[in-house]
């Protein structure tokens, strides 16, 4: 109308009901950026945060947008949906593998797994001082939590006493603030070993290739009370008869 009829806009407007602010209404680019990268530096250093707490935070830091507009783009980031967070390992730092001086210096600990005739599966708990070699424990069950472990570590106190380091890996069951604490009542220090490097932990990985090649390769289980009556039996026969190359053929307990 206005091209062709030669109407002026608001004589257009009126005839057609529509308001002028509609004809003269310029589409604003929104620019978010700055947003966007507030929110995600916040997630990164707190992934477990929420949207209300991702508000007062940015608000508390002098980032000026309303809830409605931070809401926009944090549902934009798909920050809105549940976030699966994998625990952060802290740095570990190298350490020699030295081997001790006298008993209850130094213990290692590690899982191993295997199966029942049945298909059910099955978790042992290897724990062995690294002086002598010697196999202080092994705990068996379908699921062995920190708070299991914290039991055996808390039993053999009272029957061997009290090493002064343990050294483990960086699964779950040792990485839990539960066993951490423990440790820290009784004045233990954990010394974990760095991911992807078992060697670290050799003394460990020995015992538990040698119970691997010797019993649960050897045999099928149809009971985990098969298992435990048998690994009892090995590993008496381990400490008390079986000559260890590293330690001049003698067994762990002779040699302590």
């Amino acid at each position: 109308m206005v091209t062709e009829k030669q109407v002026s806009v608001r004589q257009a407007c009126r005839i057609v009901s529509l308001p002028r602010s509609v004809i003269s209404y310029q589409k604003k680019q929104k620019d978010d950026s700055s947003l966007i990268e507030a929110l995600h530096e916040l997630v990164a250093k707190h992934p477990t945060i929420g949207f209300w707490k991702c508000y007062y935070r940015l608000r508390r830091k002098g980032v000026n947008c309303n809830h409605k507009k931070l809401y926009r783009v944090y549902t934009m980031l798909h920050l809105n949906v549940r976030r699966r967070i994998k625990r952060r390992i802290p740095e570990r730092i190298k350490q020699p593998l030295v081997v001790p001086e006298t008993i209850n210096e130094s213990w290692s600990m590690d899982f191993m797994c295997d199966s029942l005739v049945d298909g059910r599966r099955f978790r042992l708990l290897n724990i062995i001082d690294d002086y002598n070699r010697e196999s202080l424990s092994i705990e068996i069950d379908t699921s062995l939590p920190s708070l299991r472990v914290i039991r055996v570590l808390q039993r053999l106190l009272e029957v061997r006493g009290k090493p002064k380091t343990i050294r483990v890996d960086n699964g779950p069951e040792f990485i839990s603030d539960k066993l951490q604490l423990w440790c820290d009542e009784q004045q233990i220090r954990l010394q974990f070993i760095q991911p992807g490097k078992p060697v670290q932990n050799a003394f460990i990985e020995r015992n538990n290739g040698s119970l691997r090649k010797e019993l649960l390769d050897a045999y099928l289980f149809f009971s985990l009370t098969e298992v435990r009556t048998m690994a009892e039996e090995w590993q008496q026969d381990y400490n008390c008869s079986r000559p260890h190359q590293s330690l001049g053929f003698i067994p762990p307990v002779e040699y302590k």
